[in-house]
């Protein structure tokens, strides 16, 4: 957990690794926010494309980049959270947006004591087009038990206060960011929904491309939170909402 004192309302940081093709989007939604006590902090794993070129020409935008190799996504994460100096923070991947440009600015005002943030989610495909929400909906009263039905509010509309952030662990590969929510909400008090779309996820990326990878990661995960048979009886109903959502809308 960290305990340094916060220097902005906000860091909001984007881990990338040849990202030329998606990264420009996500910096400009963040250029955007009416929100002015934030910090934008950009993690690069060392790109051999011009990721860090187009970087370059946002440098009124981004406080903080480093560019270096790492030892996957979520060492990168772990970088940019030592990095961090705001009360909360808002991990975006390249390609993923905030939804609207005063999104920041109305989720801090909808609560200012939060201990997390969440909110809904929509897909965006590689053109920045809306494809739908998620598979998954938030519920309207979110706790650490929640995961159980399954990561039901996407890593891109969860916003912690940095203060109870531990870091992510390193020894999952695709599903770490699972195990980081349900700690955080463990550790939570006033968790606030803030009824807002917070953000704009681009499909695809690491975790669907290893989607049955991540699914196991993530069935360890649930059963050390919430036992085995637990976890093996909720999975019964998420398999059949699985396959019911991959029919009838054709994506995943």
């Amino acid at each position: 957990m960290t305990t340094d004192a916060p220097q902005y309302d906000i860091s909001i940081i984007t881990i990338t690794y040849n990202a030329a093709a998606t990264i420009e989007r996500t910096i400009q939604s963040v250029e955007r926010q009416t929100c002015r006590r934030m910090e934008y902090i950009i993690v690069d794993g060392a790109s051999t494309d011009n990721t860090m070129d187009i970087v370059g020409r946002y440098l009124h935008v981004v406080n903080r980049c480093v560019s270096e190799p790492d030892t996957g996504i979520y060492n990168a994460m772990n970088k940019g959270l030592a990095m961090a100096r705001g009360t909360y923070v808002w991990f975006l991947n390249a390609g993923d947006e905030l939804h609207e440009p005063d999104t920041v600015e109305r989720m801090l005002l909808s609560s200012p004591d939060a201990d997390v943030y969440y909110g809904n989610t929509v897909m965006t495909d590689m053109k920045g087009n809306i494809i739908g929400r998620r598979r998954l909906s938030p519920p309207e009263c979110l706790t650490w038990r929640s995961f159980r039905q399954g990561m039901l509010v996407s890593h891109q509309s969860f916003i912690p206060r940095r203060a109870i952030c531990p870091q992510y662990n390193e020894k999952y590969r695709f599903s770490a960011d699972f195990d980081w929510c349900v700690n955080i909400l463990k550790h939570a008090t006033n968790i606030c929904n803030t009824h807002m779309t917070l953000s704009r996820f681009l499909d695809g990326g690491i975790t669907k491309h290893n989607i049955l990878a991540g699914l196991r990661e993530r069935f360890c995960i649930m059963t050390h939170y919430y036992g085995f048979a637990s976890t093996f009886v909720h999975h019964v109903p998420i398999a059949a909402k699985f396959l019911w959502f991959v029919i009838t809308k054709r994506r995943y």
